[in-house]
């Protein structure tokens, strides 16, 4: 399987990041990844890797932020037995673990000036130098860095040194905000709704009014966010269809709460108990298709199966109209492409 098929969306924006990375996976040249936090930028670290023509050695992830700042030379450049109090044997840095492979160093804009200037001459020399030892260590490491931090500010602030700034910076590599895709919004939400769907559950669904909701919200949490609201409502409400007046107000973040004027005309519409139709008529204007006429004339045909009739029709119709492009369907029904397949595959309708 291609790793790029775990960075999801059909933007084009992230089109161009997946074509980004592997136009940069066979160098092995410094990238410094650029993005707010929860836009997946360990995610493109480790496409950059598994790209490369270092994929068979490690991937060794640094969070610069999260390691003492006492401590950080030494998990970064390793020490030797007895070079400080609690050195009680050798131990080998991330650099040396990482040699043959990738390091990523993320939040690289939290990192102490002081070992800003150790990082530098790795850098350069492309030598580790173990805290305790007299001797340098010659690595063979890509580094690929991260930050949230706007680093030319940083530099300004005098908190980032601006030589390894340009060290650093060699390939540089945005990653989107998830407000500026929220077309990638429904692609997103299916795949962690399958994710975390339990036991025998079907996976929830959204309607179309918590689907809108959710495209005004700006997301100031991006993907780590939708994947955290995901997992909550699939764990409060497993296999069930939501709708935005479902949710207790004190389940969704602030910027989406208080939003009942906005949905109650989309609740309002999509109140019909034939859900199975509803589902497939999302967000699309009924008269338009006269797949009612195509019900069997047979008055006791059970209502289940006039439903899945009725069904066929409307998915047969829409498939002629987009000429048998099941995206395009997909679009016209409002529903989820993998949701469509299923259903033609079902009724054995020819999408050619």
């Amino acid at each position: 399987m291609n790793p790029l098929s775990k960075i999801l969306g059909s933007s084009q924006l992230i089109k161009d990041l997946r074509s980004l990375i592997e136009t940069m996976a066979s160098s092995d040249a410094t990238v410094l990844i650029l993005g707010e936090s929860g836009t997946g930028k360990e995610l493109v670290a480790r496409n950059l890797h598994q790209l490369s023509n270092r994929f068979k050695h490690k991937f060794i992830p640094v969070n610069c932020a999260a390691i003492p700042r006492d401590l950080i030379e030494s998990e970064l450049f390793g020490h030797r037995k007895g070079s400080f109090t609690g050195a009680l044997s050798d131990r080998l840095g991330r650099f040396e673990l990482a040699n043959g492979g990738t390091l990523f160093l993320d939040e690289i804009g939290d990192l102490p000036p002081e070992v800003q200037v150790k990082l530098l001459r790795v850098i350069q020399e492309r030598v580790v130098d173990p805290i305790g030892s007299h001797k340098p260590s010659p690595i063979d490491v890509r580094i690929v860095s991260a930050t949230h931090r706007d680093l030319e500010e940083e530099i300004k602030a005098g908190r980032f040194r601006e030589d390894l700034f340009y060290r650093l910076n060699v390939l540089p590599i945005h990653t989107p905000a998830l407000r500026n895709r929220s077309e990638d919004l429904s692609i997103l939400i299916e795949n962690f709704a399958k994710q975390f769907a339990k036991g025998q559950n079907q996976p929830i669904v959204f309607a179309d009014c918590l689907m809108n909701a959710f495209k005004k919200y700006s997301w100031p949490g991006n993907i780590r966010e939708l994947s955290n609201i995901c997992a909550r409502l699939s764990t409060l409400y497993p296999g069930k269809r939501l709708f935005y007046k479902d949710i207790p107000q004190m389940m969704l973040p602030k910027g989406l709460r208080n939003q009942e004027k906005l949905n109650e005309e989309s609740d309002k519409n999509q109140s019909n108990p034939v859900e199975e139709v509803i589902m497939l008529a999302q967000g699309t204007s009924v008269k338009n298709y006269d797949f009612v006429n195509k019900i069997p004339e047979n008055k006791s045909l059970p209502l289940k199966e006039r439903l899945a009739e009725i069904e066929k029709n409307f998915i047969k119709q829409a498939l002629q109209e987009s000429k048998g492009n099941v995206s395009k369907t997909a679009r016209i029904l409002s529903v989820q492409r993998t949701t469509l397949i299923e259903k033609i595959n079902k009724y054995a309708l020819d999408s050619s």
